[in-house]
């Protein structure tokens, strides 16, 4: 199980959540629901490790969330653009995921993810194209639990619904626990399991 509890976080001097717990069990679909500035991406930074609260603490089966090496705990962001490195070939990029070539294979075409990109930087991609090599390297590392932080927002209509029905296999295969944001109604309803308000202070 994924454990938050009683997080207080900050941003700027103010604090824009306090007291937060939030439990998430393997195979869940958990809707992160607040309006902009409440701290939905502050929380999904915490809740993988790439942050650090005011207070409280991310717990995963009871032990911290591991310092070192692949995190069971895995992020994919709005921005695919600030999660990449600019020098870096996508290839590499995904061979420093995993070392498993048939199951990046796999994920590649499950995501839609041509050969021909494999050989190309960053800035040479779209956001959608960008985008789905984001969320299979997160999926390569073997996570046990996504955190999906407004995904598909910045991507077409198509886009979005082959990324999150590609997405949402993998979850059900690997029984992932799936925290999301999302300002899309439609989205959420066909998605979640379960919301969670994040009110701001």
């Amino acid at each position: 199980m994924l454990e938050a509890h009683n997080l207080t976080a900050a941003f700027d001097g103010r604090i824009i959540f306090q007291n937060l717990s939030l439990a998430v069990e393997p195979g869940e679909r958990v809707q992160v629901a607040a309006p902009s500035g409440a701290g939905k991406t502050t929380l999904a930074r915490i809740l993988a490790g790439y942050a650090r609260p005011r207070a409280g603490e991310v717990r995963i089966d009871g032990a911290p969330l591991p310092r070192r090496g692949a995190c069971p705990v895995q992020l994919i962001g709005q921005h695919p653009e600030r999660a990449t490195d600019p020098r870096q070939r996508m290839s590499a990029m995904l061979a420093e995921a995993s070392a498993d070539e048939e199951e990046l294979a796999r994920l590649g075409a499950a995501f839609g993810i041509q050969d021909r990109w494999l050989s190309r930087f960053p800035h040479e991609l779209s956001g959608g194209e960008l985008q789905r090599f984001c969320i299979v390297r997160a999926l390569a590392a073997n996570p046990r639990y996504l955190i999906a932080d407004e995904i598909s927002t910045m991507l077409d209509a198509l886009t979005q619904a082959q990324i999150w029905q590609a997405l949402l296999v993998e979850a059900e295969t690997r029984d992932l626990g799936l925290v999301f944001t999302t300002h899309s109604a439609a989205l959420a309803e066909r998605i979640a399991t379960r919301i969670v308000e994040l009110r701001p202070q």
